[in-house]
């Protein structure tokens, strides 16, 4: 009983720790406002105004429900425990034990949040994979990568848009972009940008030689509107029109819709081919780009602020952040936080939130020298 009384008050504190980093005060004057906003006939006049305002009154009610329901929960594990002290149960106490799990689980949960503190962190992504020096090997390392994070998305209920993949020579993909839609995938795909390298045993050798094999993954927030602060010049962009080919429904190859959009002065290329029309196409080019152009000038900053203060920028796109080793041995190793897991196989099935916690925590103690 006395353990039980302890994981209680624990778990207060630990609750009322939670209302600092939820902000609660605030989100709770700001639902009110936006329950205002929802109320006025004229705001869907504005359909994308009236999208944002719905999903942030959602977030946050998300967020307060959260609160209260954990709450209820612990008054309730409370007046549990004050029926145990008047009369011995091992049923209720077996239910209080329960209930107190439920809450740690739901409280380790709620405290992940508190690491999400940048701006876009809350943003949908905007993903690009691409396969490295190496030919058909690099090419399947890059499809299992799109497949790993294509079941990622499944376990985290989010949505997954592909804009375009290529196909491989041989095998595998050359390259993919995509769209993950949902609460935080920005913020937690971030830990997955940079460059992936996978050890194993080649299949595609006959003397079943080692084999060392690279691809990137590149993320950015992911903007519904051409972003304000991007100015994209129609003289600076090349635009060209293809035929699909891969996944993208009953229209592949029927007419020459997927377009390619080249960033003249920056060599950023984006594409897509699922739409199902050349102008929609362009469109979400021109999102992924506006993106991806936000992305490099915010990098930009970071580089020059780094260069006046002397700071030691290690990790960056280009760099290999994570290395899967098949053979000789099992392991999957982030090279930046140093946390590592032996099931291989766990993690290219999708199962990388170890690693996406672990980068989290690395970014929130100042991202220490490697």
């Amino acid at each position: 009983m006395s353990e039980t009384n302890t994981e209680l008050s624990l778990l207060r504190q630990r609750l009322k720790d939670a209302e600092h980093y939820l902000k609660l005060d605030e989100i709770s004057d700001r639902k009110l406002e936006l329950e205002d906003l929802i109320a006025q006939p004229d705001l869907w006049d504005d359909a994308e105004n009236a999208k944002r305002v719905s999903q942030e009154l959602a977030e946050i009610t998300e967020d307060i429900n959260l609160h209260y329901v954990l709450t209820a929960q612990l008054e309730e594990v409370e007046t549990f425990l004050e029926l145990l002290e008047e009369e011995p149960d091992s049923g209720l106490e077996q239910e209080s034990e329960l209930l107190l799990s439920r809450v740690a689980a739901a409280l380790d949960e709620l405290e992940l949040r508190s690491l999400f503190t940048g701006e876009y962190d809350e943003s949908d992504a905007v993903c690009h994979i691409q396969s490295g020096e190496g030919g058909t090997e690099a090419q399947d390392w890059a499809e299992m990568l799109f497949r790993m994070y294509q079941r990622w998305s499944e376990q985290q209920a989010y949505a997954m848009e592909i804009t375009s993949v290529s196909v491989g020579t041989e095998a595998g993909i050359s390259s993919a972009e995509f769209i993950i839609r949902g609460r935080r995938a920005y913020g937690k795909l971030q830990s997955e940008h940079g460059v992936h390298r996978l050890v194993r045993i080649s299949p595609f050798n006959k003397q079943a030689n080692r084999h060392t094999s690279f691809a990137s993954m590149h993320v950015v927030p992911f903007f519904e509107e051409v972003s304000d602060q991007i100015s994209i010049d129609e003289t600076e962009i090349r635009v060209d029109t293809f035929r699909s080919s891969g996944a993208g429904g009953q229209h592949v190859n029927v007419t020459d819709s997927a377009v390619r959009i080249t960033h003249l002065p920056s060599g950023i290329v984006v594409s897509c081919q699922n739409e199902r029309s050349q102008h929609q196409n362009k469109d979400r080019c021109l999102q992924m780009l506006s993106s991806r152009l936000l992305d490099l000038e915010r990098k930009q900053r970071e580089q020059d602020i780094a260069s006046i203060s002397g700071e030691n920028q290690n990790v960056g796109f280009g760099s290999q952040i994570r290395s899967y080793v098949m053979q000789p041995y099992q392991m999957v190793k982030d090279l930046r936080t140093n946390f590592e897991v032996g099931a291989v196989d766990s993690v290219l099935n999708g199962e990388i939130d170890g690693f996406v916690e672990a980068y989290l925590r690395w970014l929130r103690s100042g991202k220490p020298d490697l």
